[in-house]
């Protein structure tokens, strides 16, 4: 069964008459009646009832149709989307992320979907988890690239990947030249960590605990480009994404272990709303930067 088939037979059951329908199709009768009896034959069962003097639909033709029309209609819709020139394509767009995918993967999916829809318009908020849940929650942002939310939540959460968090430190640290670091090794180590708000902190406090390590927090903040700064300026250590981490001489990214912090990050979006085509091509867009960072 092909699409012209369906084709074929929408445009006789809707005048159900066959020269009439031809004409619409710009074939001649004989093509169509041939085109409408394989798809007989196909099926197994006649659609059109033409032993009297006008045609009309059997039984088979109408539930046929009844859940056919909705799919054509689909397909009209979507070919015409692709047919619009893509800087006709207007709307708005709010994304909501976490601090460690706005320092790369975020701003590089915003740069593709720009690329591709020059005139819509992208508001990324970096956010803590539970304050992007909130706003999901709301209805005041369409999309977020965070981490699952609690069960209960009236939220669809979609895994992208799975990811190590490491250590970061400046190329004059004590550590920077090791291969590993266990936890319990960073027992008293000055570092700047996300504030507790955050996931991530969470995760990080969870690992300590469990290796017996309570490091020295001199500072906290709520952003992963100003942290990488201070490491690479002070004698102070951080836990970092590598995929967050700009390649630089003196910043070294070191694997952690006994317990290796690993968090996975996903799409979320509301349970209830609607999702635009732009914002289904965005989620698509991010689900490739995902595979590439995985």
């Amino acid at each position: 069964m092909e699409l012209r088939h369906l084709r074929y037979f929408d445009a006789v059951a809707e005048t159900l008459h066959f020269t009439r329908a031809a004409e619409r199709l710009h074939v001649t009768q004989s093509t169509l009646s041939h085109q409408i009896k394989q798809l007989e034959d196909e099926l197994g069962t006649p659609l059109f009832d033409r032993s009297g003097r006008k045609v009309r639909l059997t039984e088979a033709g109408e539930i046929l149709r009844s859940h056919m029309a909705p799919a054509l209609g689909q397909i009209d819709r979507g070919l015409q989307a692709l047919r619009r020139p893509a800087d006709s394509i207007t709307g708005r767009i709010r994304l909501g992320t976490t601090p460690s995918f706005n320092t790369r993967m975020v701003p590089q999916c915003v740069a593709n979907l720009l690329n591709h829809y020059p005139t819509i318009q992208v508001t990324v908020e970096e956010l803590s988890a539970g304050a992007i849940t909130r706003r999901l929650g709301s209805g005041q942002l369409d999309l977020a690239v965070s981490y699952r939310p609690a069960e209960g939540s009236e939220l669809w959460f979609e895994p992208l990947y799975n990811e190590e968090l490491r250590l970061v430190v400046g190329r004059g640290h004590p550590l920077a030249k090791r291969r590993r670091v266990r936890m319990v090794e960073l027992h008293a180590q000055r570092m700047v960590l996300l504030p507790a708000t955050f996931q991530t902190r969470k995760l990080l406090d969870e690992c300590f605990d469990q290796a017996g390590a309570r490091p020295l927090v001199v500072a906290q903040l709520n952003s992963v480009a100003p942290m990488i700064e201070l490491i690479r300026h002070t004698d102070l250590a951080g836990i970092i994404t590598e995929t967050a981490v700009p390649q630089s001489a003196d910043i070294r990214v070191i694997p952690l272990e006994d317990p290796t912090p690993i968090r996975t990050p996903g799409m979320l979006w509301h349970k209830g709303a609607t999702r635009s085509p732009v914002l289904k091509h965005f989620s698509e867009i991010i689900r490739r930067a995902a595979g590439t960072a995985a």
